[in-house]
């Protein structure tokens, strides 16, 4: 089985930084792109961006600048570096990854339970 367990989110003033982790563990035989999405009140979930394997990156365009996304290849971990954070970043966060548990074996989407983080104006 795999799990996702994000980590670091919480209350920030507007302005402030954030970074928030999210580590796989579990029956992992490899995995390949791993991302953030967001959920806030009354809204759909949005991708914020994501990360592949090599490295390569993508992210909403309204968040291109203030949020970096990176990974741990060793450590199955991928984090999300957020500044100049404002009132409308407010939301949960979750952590998703395409996880493969087996050589042969398909990728899965697989997903963390999400961490609130919440921006005071």
């Amino acid at each position: 089985q795999v799990q996702l367990v994000e980590s670091g989110g919480g209350l920030v003033q507007a302005g402030g930084s954030l970074t928030l982790s999210c580590a796989a563990s579990g029956s992992i035989f490899s995995i390949n792109r791993m991302g953030w999405y967001r959920q806030a009140p009354g809204k759909q979930r949005e991708l914020v961006a994501f990360i592949t394997t090599g490295g390569s990156t993508g992210y909403a365009d309204s968040l291109k600048g203030r949020f970096t996304i990176s990974r741990d290849n060793a450590r199955n971990t991928v984090y999300l570096q957020m500044k100049s954070l404002k009132a409308e970043d407010t939301a949960v966060y979750y952590c998703n990854g395409m996880i493969s548990e087996g050589h042969g074996l398909a990728y899965n989407d697989y997903w963390g339970q999400g961490t609130q983080v919440t921006v005071s104006s």
